[in-house]
């Protein structure tokens, strides 16, 4: 290439390198016949239609316009340098497209590798540059703005670096190869800051979207209530600020050790859905390697498919991203605090982090609450069911058919029922006779989860010794004179469900054995048997006696009273519970006046104190029969008197306690039943007895009589 003088009258012009294709060092010619005036006229006129430009359009006009006036110009594409060293297309002359639409459109989203040969050598050029299309493309360089300018008929172009200070926005290419250095250079300081301040403006408008965008995700984010709530607002600021979708958001579990998917979304893997559900369903370890490193970071984690793939593992993940055609995937830690509550996994080749960042924290809070009110919606249920258990259990222990009573000492009753009867654990109920054992056994039977099965009752000394074995644990036929046929015991009949053996304290020691080895192994064998028979019974057991002092005095067997006494509730006397006298009186007042046929209405004030000072051996039962009689005796519909046995002063003062020096009632009771005694000749039981005449069973006279201590000598006359 020649080189041309200027006008005398013009200053000297620069050279500048024409790259490429030649060795010589030429200089642009003048503008045509623009003078240097001319020229700065022109570089005033484009720089305030540039300076008026505020988007990427209104550039490309100005350009476009400011260009018509060099006639050499063949068309203009300005190239944006982007963080990872490729560029992509900021403007480009639309008059191009009528060249190859089909390639500008390519041009208009490719990124391209900034070292490319041309584009490089520019950015680092002080001076534009000059390059042969035709001889870069015989070279091999496939550029696409090569390959525009060919078609276009361009066969020089011009390169210049677009840059303000030291920082580099990018690359105007003209279709030119004659223009004068000073004007281009020109051309390029206005387009360079244009750029920068339409960059600066893109940006602030993108960060305003995008905060926009973040409000209201903030706002659906705080009114969600459902998963698919959170889905429909993850999926919307994800689409519409960064243009992607949701593909997995897992979990952390209770066990603290797996992961288990939260949310995901199948339309963005095509047909694949098969293979995605499948990977889906899997539970993942925390420690897993992709999910540990996501987990472990403070931020997004960019995972490169390829780099993936290339470590042989054969990650199923890692594979299903290669078959979506996937470069990147991110992963992202989802925590609350310190707290790791799950991940986020999106595909896609590109996002920006800030915002991810900030739609992770915004999607941990949402998670954060949902995984909350799921754990108070469960603990609600839970407390319902409580409430409706402990309704049930009020209906069922504390007020049983035929068990009345709230004072203190029948509200710790109702508790040790309440502890213990959900258990299959062996109750041992003690108290006097007619306290109500057998109810309160089955208050814990109907309490229990083996409700639904009868409750079988044996009554140990309602037996005679002979027959207990058998009756508790059946016979076989010809075992003994009169089996005659195979008989089930009891146990047997109280299999998974309960055994009351009342009165155990009159069970002989040699049937305690027998008794203490079924309860030990579970099994027993039937009268004149062989075979073991596994049962599965719960043991409640009852006796008026003190089975300690049974023990010491070698009527009990002491491993089967621990055996038995594993949950002992003891029932109080009818005297330690005066408030219930009055509620029990009612009880009975209405059970009998149905069956005989009575209207009674009440009691009368006379009455009710008589009963309330009343001693009641007999306790809760003999309550029941005074009110009977006195239901058969009344003449109106209150009970006005009520017979009580006769507590008159005996013909022997000696035996009773002076009024002058007052007695305690357990050394009046012990007096009266001593006087008893001498009267009836020494003799307990039977017809005549001591027991007969206090109208209480023989057995709960022995054991009132063993705990006041009274001995043969204090009613024999030795």
């Amino acid at each position: 290439m020649k080189t041309s003088t200027t006008n005398t009258a013009a200053p000297a012009r620069k050279t500048m390198m024409v790259a490429g294709y030649t060795n010589e060092r030429p200089h642009f010619p003048d503008l045509g016949n623009i003078t240097e005036a001319r020229e700065k006229r022109f570089l005033l006129d484009f720089c305030s239609e540039i300076a008026a430009a505020r988007s990427r359009a209104d550039l490309s006009r100005a350009l476009r316009n400011g260009l018509k006036r060099i006639p050499s110009a063949g068309g203009f594409v300005v190239q944006q340098v982007q963080n990872d060293q490729t560029t992509t297309n900021f403007i480009y002359d639309e008059s191009l497209e009528t060249v190859d639409a089909a390639l500008v459109r390519e041009l208009a989203t490719a990124k391209l590798p900034l070292r490319d040969g041309l584009q490089d050598r520019v950015l680092q050029s002080e001076i534009p540059l000059l390059f042969s299309v035709n001889t870069e493309i015989a070279r091999g360089n496939d550029a696409p703005y090569l390959r525009i300018w060919k078609k276009a008929g361009i066969n020089i172009v011009t390169g210049t670096a677009l840059r303000t200070g030291d920082h580099q926005h990018g690359i105007l290419w003209l279709g030119v190869a004659d223009i004068d250095i000073p004007l281009l250079q020109g051309i390029c300081a206005h387009v360079s800051i244009a750029m920068s301040n339409i960059i600066a403006h893109e940006e602030l408008l993108r960060r305003e979207r995008e905060a926009a965008f973040l409000h209201a995700f903030s706002r659906d984010i705080a009114a969600i209530r459902t998963k698919a709530d959170l889905q429909s607002a993850i999926s919307h600021v994800l689409h519409n600020v960064l243009n992607i979708r949701l593909a997995v958001i897992r979990t952390i579990d209770e066990d603290g050790a797996t992961l288990s998917p939260y949310l995901f979304d199948e339309s963005m893997v095509g047909d694949q859905v098969e293979w995605f559900r499948s990977l889906i369903a899997r539970k993942i370890d925390i420690h897993h390697p992709l999910s540990a490193l996501v987990l472990q970071n403070d931020g997004p984690v960019v995972f490169n498919v390829s780099e993936e793939a290339a470590k042989g593992d054969e990650e199923p993940i890692v594979r299903f991203w290669e078959s979506l055609g996937m470069e990147q995937a991110f992963g992202a830690p989802l925590r609350m605090g310190d707290t790791n509550i799950g991940t986020f996994w999106l595909l896609t080749n590109d996002v920006n982090m800030p915002v991810l960042n900030s739609i992770c924290a915004q999607i941990s809070i949402a998670i954060s609450n949902m995984l909350a009110n799921g754990k108070i919606l469960a603990y609600k249920q839970q407390l319902e069911n409580g409430s409706d258990y402990l309704r049930e259990q009020i209906k069922t222990i504390y007020n049983f058919s035929g068990i009345v009573g709230s004072g203190a000492q029948m509200q710790k009753v109702y508790r040790l029922i309440t502890q213990v009867a959900a258990s299959s654990s062996t109750v041992l109920l003690t108290g006097e006779t007619g306290t109500g054992k057998e109810l309160i056994a089955r208050a814990i039977h109907n309490a229990s989860p083996r409700k639904n099965r009868l409750m079988v009752k044996v009554n140990c000394a309602a037996l005679p010794p002979h027959l207990i074995e058998s009756e508790l644990f059946g016979h076989e036929k010809g075992a003994f004179t009169g089996a005659i046929d195979r008989r089930i015991g009891k146990f047997e009949l109280a299999a998974n469900s309960t055994l009351f053996l009342d009165e155990i304290g009159e069970m002989p020691l040699e049937l305690q054995v027998k008794l203490l080895r079924v309860l030990q192994e579970r099994e027993l064998e039937r009268v004149g048997g062989k075979a073991t028979i596994k049962v599965d019974v719960r043991i409640i057991a009852a006796t008026n006696r003190n089975l300690e002092a049974e023990v010491q005095a070698g009527r009990f067997r002491a491993d089967l009273f621990y055996r038995l006494n594993v949950f002992p509730i003891h029932l109080p006397p009818l005297r330690e519970r005066v408030e219930d006298i009055e509620p029990l009186a009612n009880a009975f007042i209405t059970k009998f006046s149905k069956h005989i046929g009575k209207r009674i209405s009440g009691i009368s004030a006379k009455v009710l104190k008589e009963l309330k000072s009343y001693h009641w051996p007999g306790n809760v039962r003999e309550l029941e029969h005074q009110v009977e009689r006195a239901i058969l005796l009344s003449e109106d519909a209150t009970i006005r008197e009520v017979h009580l046995p006769d507590r008159t002063r005996p013909e022997n003062d000696d035996a009773l306690p002076s009024p002058a020096f007052p007695q305690t009632l357990e050394q009046i009771e012990k007096s009266y039943i001593i006087e008893v005694l001498k009267r009836c000749g020494g003799k307990i039981s039977g017809v005549g007895g001591a027991a007969e005449a206090l109208e209480v069973p023989g057995t709960t006279l022995h054991s009132k009589m063993k705990k006041l201590g009274i001995l043969k000598a204090d009613y024999f006359n030795i």
